[in-house]
C-alpha cells in the first residue's frame, strides 16, 4: 500500500481508538443500565472497526477474524442474551446505585487514564515503533475504566458490563502488538464470555423474582440476616 493510504488508516484507527476512549468515559457517568448497554455495543463497534483497519493496515487475515468474531458477538448476541435471561424491567429504571457521584467519579476515571499513558510507555518501548499507536494506552485506560466501573457499581447487570469493557479494552491492546492472534483463541475467549452473560443474566432473573432487587449489596445483607438464624439454632 501507498504511504498515503497508510496514513489514512492510521488516522482512522487513532479516531476509533479515541472514540472508543469516551465510551469507556459515558459507561462511567451513565446512570441507566439500558444507556450503558448502548454504550457498550457501540464500543464494541469501534473493537472491531479497530481490528479491521489494523488488519487492512499490515495485511493480517486473523485481525479480519477478530473483528468479524466481535461484531458477531459483542455487538450483537451479548445484547441479546442480557434482554433475554435478564428481567425487562430492570432496563427501564431511571437510575443506577453506585457508591461516587458523576463528578467524582470522572474525574478518578479522567486520573487513570492518565496513568493508563504512562504505564503504556515501557510497553511501547520494548515492542519498538512498528507496534506503537494509540490502542495500547487507550486499551489499557479501557481496562482500568471497566475495573473502576465494577468498583463503584452496585448492581449486577452493570458489573457485567464493566467486566465486559474490561476485556473490550484487553483485546483492543492486543490486537495492536500481537497482530497474528489466532482466531482460534479469539473464538475460544468469546465463548466464555458469552456463557459468563449467559449464567449471570439467569442469576440476575432469579435474584430479581426473589428480592425484587439486583443490587449486590442487598445480597450480601440478604446472606447474613440469613446466617444469624442458623447460629442462633446452632447455638441453642
Amino acid at each position: 500500500m501507498s504511504e498515503t493510504t497508510n496514513q489514512l488508516l492510521d488516522n482512522l484507527n487513532a479516531l476509533a481508538a479515541g472514540l472508543f476512549l469516551l465510551t469507556a468515559f459515558g459507561i462511567v457517568a451513565m446512570r441507566q443500565i439500558k444507556g450503558c448497554l448502548n454504550l457498550f455495543i457501540i464500543q464494541s463497534l469501534l473493537l472491531a472497526a479497530s481490528a479491521a483497519l489494523l488488519g487492512l493496515r499490515h495485511q493480517s487475515e486473523h485481525l479480519y477474524g477478530v473483528a468479524l468474531v466481535n461484531v458477531i458477538t459483542k455487538p450483537l448476541i451479548v445484547p441479546w442474551l442480557l434482554r433475554k435471561t435478564s428481567p425487562a424491567e430492570i432496563y427501564t429504571r431511571r437510575e443506577i446505585d453506585q457508591a461516587l457521584n458523576i463528578p467524582t467519579s470522572l474525574l478518578m476515571a479522567l486520573a487513570l487514564a492518565i496513568l493508563a499513558y504512562f504505564l503504556a510507555m515501557p510497553l511501547l518501548n520494548a515492542v519498538g515503533p512498528d507496534f506503537r499507536g494509540p490502542n495500547v494506552p487507550i486499551g489499557i485506560a479501557g481496562l482500568l475504566l471497566g475495573a473502576f466501573t465494577l468498583t463503584v457499581r452496585r448492581e449486577a447487570v452493570p458489573l457485567l458490563i464493566g467486566l465486559l469493557v474490561m476485556e473490550n479494552g484487553a483485546f483492543l491492546t492486543g490486537i495492536s502488538i500481537s497482530r497474528n492472534l489466532p482466531l482460534l483463541v479469539e473464538l475460544a475467549i468469546a465463548t466464555d464470555g458469552l456463557i459468563i452473560v449467559f449464567i449471570m443474566g439467569v442469576l440476575t432473573r432469579a435474584v430479581q423474582k426473589h428480592i425484587g432487587t439486583t443490587a449486590v449489596g442487598t445480597l450480601a445483607s440478604l446472606k447474613e440476616a440469613a446466617a444469624e438464624p442458623a447460629t442462633k439454632e446452632a447455638t441453642k
